[in-house]
């Protein structure tokens, strides 16, 4: 096992790789990162499109598809299908040993559907079933309709990574919508400790919009912080709803925390340190899922110290206090990355499928 990745497991964070490929799958690189410490993997539209477009091991697959199916969103379920459902067998192993808390691999419903509430419980019940595999988590954004869906896959047993979580608000509905499911599903005779979730809170992209703003008037003194303090005051909140009465009773029957996931980790500014993000919110029971630049990095020189993400919590109320006062508004701020980021990932599912079309052109003419 990696040092660095090693020290981030005994402070009681896992580590989870923000990428798949089919190389990646049948190379051996995936089993070169469980040796080093990764127990988790996650994936996007973005992350698909990439893998497709940069390796032949597709081509075979995909011109046999495009022959029988001329839509290009079944023909792209049918690739991450198999890639999914690989990645999940080679985590097994990891999944049986740690008691279902890692060894978890995620795929996304469509982000087109991210206002459609009954869409995308259809999805998510059709990825699940696609795919078949414990280990799976379907990853729903955690828009106002999203939150719906949530609650109610939650509620069937499902296991579910939250995603595109940026504010403190939203994040309290997101755990909100969690244990109703889960007591949903109890009061319906279900066995919640078979329920995993992760709620999937972003990170560098909160420095990027509140940086941008706080350029515009002149309050330099003040960047590079939002996206670190939001992320304690996040934890803290965790700490505090995952606790008392109402959880311990879940609890007791079984019910697993939904633990906080930093996502975005990789820092966009290049004046900040490239490890940064992940020093910064080490702790227990979360996961830092990271793409492969952000990985390389800190296996190389982060500085791991436990419990990061528990200090200076009061500093972290003040200052998004301060940011108020200097004229940045936290919800405009918060609410503009969850449309930014619901119509990024729609746009990268629009390339996908524009990439499928074209390979499949190029394949079968």
């Amino acid at each position: 096992m990696n040092e660095r990745i090693g020290k981030l497991q005994d402070a009681g964070q896992s580590v989870w790789i923000d990428s798949i490929s089919r190389d990646d799958l049948e190379s051996g690189n995936l089993q070169g990162l469980v040796d080093e410490g990764v127990t988790g993997i996650t994936s996007n539209p973005t992350i698909f499109q990439e893998a497709i477009s940069e390796s032949s091991l597709y081509d075979e697959q995909l011109a046999e598809l495009s022959r029988q199916n001329e839509e290009p969103k079944e023909i792209f379920l049918a690739l991450a299908r198999d890639d999914i459902t690989s990645a999940c067998d080679f985590l097994r192993p990891v999944w049986d040993k740690t008691g279902g808390k890692d060894g978890h691999v995620s795929l996304e419903v469509s982000p087109d559907l991210a206002y459609d509430t009954d869409a995308t419980v259809e999805e998510a019940q059709r990825l699940h079933e696609m795919v078949d595999r414990p280990n799976l988590l379907v990853k729903i954004p955690a828009t106002e309709p999203g939150l719906t869906a949530i609650e109610e896959m939650i509620s069937r047993g499902r296991s579910i990574n939250v995603t595109l979580i940026f504010s403190l608000e939203r994040y309290r509905q997101v755990t909100r919508a969690y244990i109703r499911g889960l007591s949903r599903l109890v009061e319906n005779g279900g066995d919640p400790s078979n329920v995993a979730s992760v709620a999937s809170f972003f990170v560098s992209r909160v420095d990027s919009e509140a940086d941008k703003r706080l350029d515009k008037i002149g309050r330099q003194d003040l960047q590079g912080r939002l996206a670190i303090e939001n992320a304690k005051l996040a934890y803290a909140e965790f700490e505090e709803i995952f606790s008392g009465p109402e959880w311990e009773e879940l609890e007791s029957k079984g019910a697993n925390r939904q633990r906080p996931l930093w996502a975005s980790t990789s820092v966009k500014n290049p004046e900040y340190r490239d490890t940064a993000y992940v020093e910064a919110l080490v702790g227990p029971d979360t996961v830092d899922t990271m793409p492969h630049s952000t990985y390389d990095a800190v296996k190389d020189h982060a500085e791991i110290k436990p419990g990061t993400i528990q200090e200076g919590v009061d500093e972290a109320r003040r200052f998004v206090q301060e940011l108020e006062e200097a004229g940045i508004d936290y919800e405009d701020v918060t609410d503009t990355l969850e449309r930014e980021g619901v119509q990024k990932f729609a746009d990268s599912f629009d390339d996908l499928m524009g990439e499928i079309r074209q390979e499949s052109r190029r394949l079968v003419g």
